[in-house]
């Protein structure tokens, strides 16, 4: 291997061994001083090497960039590295909101609100708190509401190097047999409902203002006392 190569390489491992976020090929490329190309083949040789090697770590590329991380076989040990009371979980809101920002982008807190039924204020705070949302530009409408959009960190997170490798959400749809045995469900539940409701509601015998109310006991007649 020549000089100038193996020194390239070094290079590479340093700088992405150093870096926060993900490091573009066009940044690498300009402070190392060798073409584009030159710095995604050394990447992808750094890369297939650590995987013969069999490495607790391995380079990939996320969010644009490369960046090292654990390998996922040594997941269990990481674990027990982490510190287990951390409270960095996001809730179900905040996934749940997440998601539709990450599918729908870019769109409005009123706009993620009326997708999810619910006021979405609280989960998008934390979200751009979290620094997973952020605010893209306003809305040319009526009110130029803010748009909102998913940030490099949640491509990083999430492993990923563009919002275009996200999983289609047709997977996480049921299929046309379960809806319309759902709907035959829900149909026969919402009928099976009403007749118990009209069974226990019977209207009886409608009585007119001022006229006493028949009586019920045997041998009556139209409310007259039973004969001694």
């Amino acid at each position: 291997m020549r000089d100038e190569n193996r020194e390239a390489r070094r290079a590479v491992e340093a700088i992405v061994m150093v870096a926060e976020e993900p490091v573009a090929p066009g940044l690498l490329a300009q402070l190392i001083e060798i073409p584009v190309e030159q710095v995604e083949a050394i990447c992808t040789q750094l890369a297939d090497e650590y995987r013969v090697d069999g490495r607790g770590f391995e380079l990939v590329r996320a969010a644009g960039g490369y960046r090292f991380r654990s390998h996922p076989d040594a997941e269990s040990y990481v674990k027990r590295f982490v510190v287990s009371g951390q409270s960095a979980r996001l809730s179900a809101a905040a996934l749940e909101t997440l998601a539709i920002v990450a599918y729908k982008q870019p769109l409005s807190r009123a706009q993620v609100s009326a997708i999810r039924g619910v006021n979405a204020e609280g989960a998008m705070r934390t979200l751009q708190q979290r620094g997973l949302v952020e605010e893209v530009g306003r809305d040319p409408g009526p009110g130029q509401a803010r748009l909102f959009a998913t940030t490099p960190a949640f491509l990083e997170r999430l492993g990923l190097d563009s919002i275009d490798e996200l999983p289609p959400l047709v997977d996480f749809v049921p299929g046309a047999e379960v809806i319309e045995a759902l709907e035959t469900s829900l149909m026969a539940d919402s009928r099976s409902g009403s007749a118990v409701v009209d069974s226990r509601h019977e209207p009886g015998p409608r009585q007119e203002p001022g006229v006493p109310a028949p009586s019920l006991e045997p041998g009556s007649e139209n409310g007259d006392a039973p004969p001694v």
